[in-house]
């Protein structure tokens, strides 16, 4: 039996999943928990929090060395990767309890751990793709994030539809994100996409990437079968 909640606390919006009930609880605590943690961190270091590049840190708790790390890697700044350390604590959390089943989708970026295969929609807002398409998942540990200089309230200087990152975990697929969506511009639309796939590439624990601009389609790497949303 598959068990679904749905849960908001101060800016996180996520979608929590899991084959047991008592995961989810678990989850809900470990979001709370790395939130206060990296709260009283940013208190203290306020350039973690405003940063636009990779800062060095020394000690800390786990939240804030899994961002910074994600960020170094993809030469972007920590709170890029924010929302899916998040989600792969959460998720670390839920399999140490016993899940076989542990999804957490917190504001679009999706960490990924489960015995069967499922499928995720890409939202990329007024896009004829958005939430059409998706991924059928049937390899895991994955991470998955996908930022926009269009439909997405995050920082973006980039012009993208979408730029999806598939990962080895949530908080390196969102600054991996983050960090080519910044680099799909301008008006030679094939040369954007280039510049976006050669990035992705360059990111050591970045699987595949996905890239829409402008009516076209570009990808790279190892993307999860492409499927029609509401297909078995």
């Amino acid at each position: 039996m598959q068990h679904e909640r749905v849960f908001h606390y101060k800016e996180t919006r996520c979608t929590l999943k899991s084959d047991s009930e008592a995961a989810i609880e678990i989850a809900i605590s470990s979001i709370i928990r790395h939130r206060h943690l990296l709260e009283r961190y940013i208190r203290d270091h306020p350039k973690f929090l405003h940063s636009l590049k990779p800062v060095n840190v020394n000690g800390g708790p786990l939240i804030v060395k899994l961002m910074a790390d994600a960020a170094e890697q993809a030469g972007v700044g920590p709170m890029a990767a924010v929302a899916g350390a998040l989600a792969d604590l959460a998720v670390q959390d839920m399999v140490s309890s016993g899940a076989k089943v542990a999804i957490v989708e917190n504001g679009g970026e999706i960490f990924a751990l489960s015995n069967t295969s499922i499928n995720v929609a890409l939202a990329a807002g007024d896009s004829p793709l958005s939430k059409r398409i998706g991924f059928r998942l049937e390899e895991f540990p994955i991470g998955i994030a996908t930022s926009s200089g269009l439909y997405s309230h995050a920082l973006s200087f980039g012009e993208a539809e979408a730029a999806t990152i598939f990962a080895v975990n949530a908080g390196v697929a969102d600054a991996a994100a983050t960090a080519v969506g910044n680099l799909v511009r301008g008006e030679d639309w094939h040369e954007a996409i280039e510049c976006g796939i050669a990035k992705a590439i360059s990111i050591k624990e970045v699987r595949g990437v996905l890239i829409l601009y402008r009516g076209l389609v570009g990808k790279a790497g190892q993307i999860p079968k492409i499927v029609k949303i509401g297909t078995t």
